[in-house]
């Protein structure tokens, strides 16, 4: 018989392999591994001419193949291991035979390494959203990538602008400054899709185990991280488990015929998470939301095949791995099978049980948010989903309606006080992702009607509630949307200063406008007070019924107390010492954070119309 010799190794991530095309072997996901994971079982995915009828040997001590499946494509193999903890790094060699022919594959298991990451995310931090692509521009020669299929040009809002890791790097004393604490970008994989589509957003992966080029390398991304990390700062990689790109290498060759959803049967998703999330919804409408598309350029991905649902929860744990983040933002976290989302989220932070997830679920009520948290007392169903944190639209439409909406017995300010009533359907409101906007919502300073006042007490709210405040990029500046361009681009425009040639930057206090000024030192100084405020970050909420335009509220704990007041009014209002008793006694003296003055709050005392105040009792 002939006899091939294939020898993986790894020098630099993308520039591993002797040729894999000169052998049977096209593609190994995942490339690599390591000894003495947090988990000993591994899926190893092969691709390559024929390799369906190959099977696989090792004699390496403490490594056993446990199982071996050949799929509907005859050019799949893949190998189940179960790896044992005294293994130690080094290459794996497997002997592949079919009645033909045999060859030798080396497989490498690294070395762990100490690592500063994988420390979750809390209450504690504030996180700043960014879109890559449109935040800065630190190396043009990576905008136009021989071989993909889009390159960049900033005069269509829907295209790449070229936006990178390396412009990310320029600017991050930038956040920093700001006060952020983390970081969490929309997604980075490989996008490469057609230009018509418009995957500058990062949503439609076409390779799971690569960045996109555009944005920089693998080894850039580590380098990021670690960059964050030796700042304090956290990151947060976004992920998507519910679909792909249809540029996706497996579209030329899918694995299994039930690796999708069927686009003919199901069509596109109905988009109403809520039928999955209640006693009396329909099948049709269930399969509707899990099993459709959710557009046609986005094929779905099947998690009741338990080689995806394996492919994809082991495509988690090798970047955790790999790069060291501290999260994962999952999208579209309602849309996919949730039995296997629960297993996802169970077996992630299993393995790494200081690491945090917050899940992406875009339902309109609380009692339909909380759903979806860990161990939700009240479930219909049994349900638990072992996600620790999801993403708080309830709480987003309340603080958009309290700014939009005149004061009455349910709108307005009324509209926090009722949403926060309902927080003990909850497991830990205080593990919420709190948000006034994101990628996918309208700018909240065009959601309030453009009020600068608005705005900024809205902020200070966000700083000052319960849970974790994630702020989108520009809001720092109160970015709202730019006139006649699509709805997702307007949502998504560039930082001015981020490519070279710009008029002017919004990195430096010069390049600024005098409101971008007032309201970046605004948002830096709360950000910045916020970061050592374990009353904020921990303590309990007390609130009290809004009033004429007026909500008062109450952070406190066993050695801090913090006094929140909202004044909607254009004049100032006068607080009733009275009417607070019951956390203001004992004190008499408070400290305003905003405005750099005491407060007499030993009897009555007035604050200034539209405005948060924030007062630090002494």
């Amino acid at each position: 018989m002939k006899k091939h010799i294939t020898t993986l190794f790894i020098i630099l991530f993308w520039v591993p392999i002797i040729t894999l095309a000169q052998s049977q072997v096209e593609r190994v996901e995942p490339l690599f591994w390591w000894a003495d994971m947090p988990v000993q079982d591994l899926q190893i995915m092969l691709y390559g001419d024929d390799l369906g009828s190959y099977r696989a040997t090792t004699n390496h001590e403490g490594i056993r193949i446990d199982r071996q499946i050949a799929v509907d494509s005859p050019n799949y193999l893949f190998l189940y291991l179960t790896i044992d903890k005294d293994v130690q790094p080094g290459n794996i060699a497997f002997q592949l035979s079919n009645e033909d022919d045999s060859f030798e594959l080396e497989y490498e298991l690294r070395d762990r390494k100490q690592s500063q990451g994988r420390n979750g995310f809390s209450s504690s931090d504030v996180i700043y959203l960014m879109m890559p692509d449109r935040f800065a521009n630190g190396d043009p020669t990576n905008d136009e990538i021989e071989g993909m299929l889009e390159g960049s040009d900033r005069l269509d809002p829907n295209a790449r602008h070229g936006g990178d890791i390396a412009g990310v790097m320029e600017h991050l004393d930038y956040i920093d400054d700001l006060g952020m604490t983390a970081i969490w970008f929309t997604p980075v994989f490989e996008n490469d899709m057609k230009p018509e589509y418009g995957a500058y957003h990062g949503y439609a992966a076409t390779d799971l185990y690569k960045i996109d080029r555009r944005f920089g390398s693998n080894d850039e991304f580590i380098a990021l991280v670690d960059a964050c990390h030796n700042r304090g700062m956290k990151v947060i990689m976004d992920m998507i488990h519910n679909h792909i790109g249809d540029q996706h290498w497996w579209m030329d060759d899918v694995p299994t015929n039930d690796w999708f959803n069927s686009l003919e049967k199901y069509g596109t998703t109905n988009y109403r998470g809520v039928t999955v999330s209640h006693d009396y919804a329909s099948e049709y409408d269930k399969n509707k939301l899990v099993k459709g598309w959710f557009v046609n350029e986005m094929p779905d991905l099947n998690q009741d095949n338990p080689l995806v649902a394996d492919y994809l929860i082991q495509n988690t744990l090798w970047w955790i791995e790999y790069s060291n983040i501290d999260g994962i933002r999952m999208d579209t976290y309602v849309y996919p099978e949730k039995e296997y989302m629960a297993r996802w989220s169970k077996e992630v932070l299993e393995a790494y049980p200081d690491f945090n997830i917050v899940g992406e679920a875009w339902v309109n009520t609380v009692a339909h948010e909380s759903y979806w948290q860990y161990n939700h007392s009240a479930s219909f169903d049994g349900y638990n989903s072992h996600l620790p944190s999801v993403t708080d639209f309830p709480m987003e439409y309340a603080i958009r309606d309290a700014f939009s909406q005149d004061e009455g017995w349910l709108s307005g300010l009324a509209q926090i006080y009722y949403t926060l009533a309902q927080d003990h359907l909850y497991t830990d409101p205080q593990k919420n992702v709190i948000f006034l906007d994101n990628h996918d919502l309208n700018r909240f300073y065009d959601q309030i009607g453009r009020e600068k006042d608005f705005f900024k007490m809205a902020y200070a709210y966000l700083m000052t509630t319960r849970g974790i405040p994630q702020v989108y990029y520009g809001t720092e500046l109160m970015f709202g949307e730019k006139e006649g361009v699509g709805k997702d681009g307007a949502k998504r425009p560039d930082m001015p200063g981020g490519w070279e040639g710009d008029e002017r930057s919004v990195f430096t206090q010069k390049g600024r406008t005098k409101v971008e000024n007032e309201v970046h030192s605004y948002v830096t100084k709360i950000s910045n007070w916020r970061k050592d405020k374990d009353v904020i970050h921990n303590g309990k909420l007390l609130q009290f019924l809004p009033q004429d335009g007026v909500y008062v509220f109450f952070r406190y704990n066993e050695d801090e107390r913090v006094l929140v007041i909202l004044n909607k009014n254009e004049k100032s209002a006068e607080i009733s010492r009275e009417k607070h008793i019951e956390m203001l006694r004992g004190f008499s003296e408070g400290y305003d954070v905003m405005r750099d003055k005491s407060v007499d709050v030993s009897k009555d005392f007035k604050v200034p119309g539209k405005t948060t105040t924030i007062i630090e009792l002494k």
